[in-house]
């Protein structure tokens, strides 16, 4: 009954923000990103993002914490950096990105995709040196454009490694053959150990 419902409600989607924030996070939920609820609120969850192929930040992962107002689409939403990330409109402590940025931006058309796919990686390409939340970043792009991008990849190295790191727990329970088979040794020991023990009881 509920599905019946809610094709009748369909029509309106367009019209209703909490209606689009839900096809929006089902839409970022169903593609290809690691996307994780907080509190299963789909107004607030983080997801992980790599960075672009041609550009100083390739080979970095991200985790990104997206909180969506009320008003969204019509608002933007607040995007932060879980780790830390070197670049001018990104406040290196607390991972903000400029709200002056996103809102130049932010159209009421994108949806939660767009931020992953367009928005982060042409911010990331085309920083806005004009308008820095991190001064250092924004003064090295324009005097040090080397040496700018050469402390790029050491916090790539250093903190951009968000992947690695979410996906340690996928890796292990599937397991490469070698960490399978210890896993199974160790059963047998603890088992034969289980039973001697009831022996001696």
């Amino acid at each position: 009954s509920s599905s019946s419902s809610s094709s009748s409600s369909s029509s309106s989607a367009p019209k209703s923000p909490g209606k689009r924030r839900e096809i929006d996070v089902m839409k970022l939920m169903m593609s290809d990103y690691d996307v994780t609820l907080v509190d299963d609120n789909p107004a607030d969850m983080f997801v992980i993002f790599h960075g672009p192929a041609d550009s100083p930040y390739a080979g970095g992962s991200w985790k990104v914490h997206v909180e969506l107002p009320d008003g969204y689409p019509y608002k933007s939403p607040s995007i932060g950096f879980c780790n830390r990330l070197f670049h001018p409109n990104v406040d290196e402590m607390s991972g903000s990105v400029c709200l002056d940025v996103i809102n130049q931006t932010w159209s009421p058309m994108f949806d939660l995709l767009n931020v992953f796919e367009v928005f982060l990686p042409q911010l990331l390409l085309y920083p806005n040196a004009a308008d820095p939340l991190n001064g250092e970043a924004a003064a090295l792009l324009l005097r040090e454009p080397e040496q700018y991008k050469a402390k790029i990849r050491e916090y790539v190295a250093k903190y951009g490694q968000a992947a690695a790191t979410a996906g340690s727990d996928d890796s292990d329970s599937e397991g490469g053959g070698e960490s399978g088979e210890e896993s199974s040794n160790g059963a047998s020991t603890s088992g034969s150990a289980s039973s001697s023990g009831a022996a001696a009881s």
